[in-house]
């Protein structure tokens, strides 16, 4: 166990100061407006990468069904915002479409 205590320290440092540094050194200026909008969407690009891929392969027997909670999620989205209430509607939207195809009761 003392061997790997070296190890997990070392890991601590090469994954806290690269995050850290940009921290400290952003935290005081004031970015432009510009650059400051495009931030704001990283977030929201970073969760699509990453669902994206997985709604299509958790449904292959119906892409329909992926593809509709999609357009739910899209379409709550654009016209109400937020984030939460749009992945929770499309989860339910595809669980329903998917009950109406296999007869899941």
């Amino acid at each position: 166990m003392r061997n790997l205590f070296p190890l997990i320290l070392g890991m601590l440092a090469v994954t806290f100061i690269p995050r850290l540094l940009p921290f400290l050194l952003v935290s005081e200026r004031k970015l432009p407006q510009r650059l400051n909008r495009f931030l704001s969407f990283i977030p929201y690009t970073a969760l699509g990468a990453l669902i994206i891929p997985g709604v299509f392969s958790a449904t292959p027997q119906m892409p329909h069904a992926s593809l509709i909670g999609i357009g739910f999620a899209c379409a709550f989205a654009w016209l109400r915002g937020g984030i939460i209430i749009p992945v929770l509607g499309s989860v339910i939207v595809t669980f329903f479409m998917l009950i109406s195809k296999f007869g899941l009761s």
